[in-house]
């Protein structure tokens, strides 16, 4: 993937990109649901059958767990949220341009990072 001169990537490099977003789009909704499932198990899962002495300690660590799901599952909604906001850029072909500096995102970074809207020089500048 070359850089070109006219600040946009090619149709040809941008469909390369579409692909491999909506394979992380693909592999992130299905961890999402397996966070899902692990929730509702969690959720369903009982402690009536364990013994007073550590009914405590489950119930502490059934929420700690819940809570841990809970925060992987907004992550991970905010990532797919993040990929599809990228397909959209791709759409209008502002993809790959970075929002402070204007300038084209190293392909490799975006192949890393490939919802990213920063260029990693305007990236350090925030810091």
């Amino acid at each position: 993937m070359g850089i070109e001169t006219n600040n946009r990537y090619s149709d040809k490099e941008l469909e390369e990109f579409r692909i491999l977003i909506q394979e992380k789009i693909d592999k992130a909704e299905h961890d999402l649901e397996l966070i899902k499932s692990a929730y509702m198990n969690d959720h369903n899962n009982g402690t009536e059958d364990t013994a007073p002495t550590f009914k405590a300690f489950d119930e502490g660590s059934a929420t700690m767990s819940k809570e841990s799901n809970s925060q992987l599952a907004i992550r991970q909604e905010k990532f797919i949220r993040d990929l599809k906001n990228a397909l959209i850029r791709i759409e209008n072909k502002s993809y790959g341009v970075c929002r402070v500096t204007g300038k084209l995102i190293n392909p490799e970074r975006l192949k890393l990072v490939p919802h990213a809207t920063l260029s990693i020089e305007a990236k350090n500048m925030q810091k």
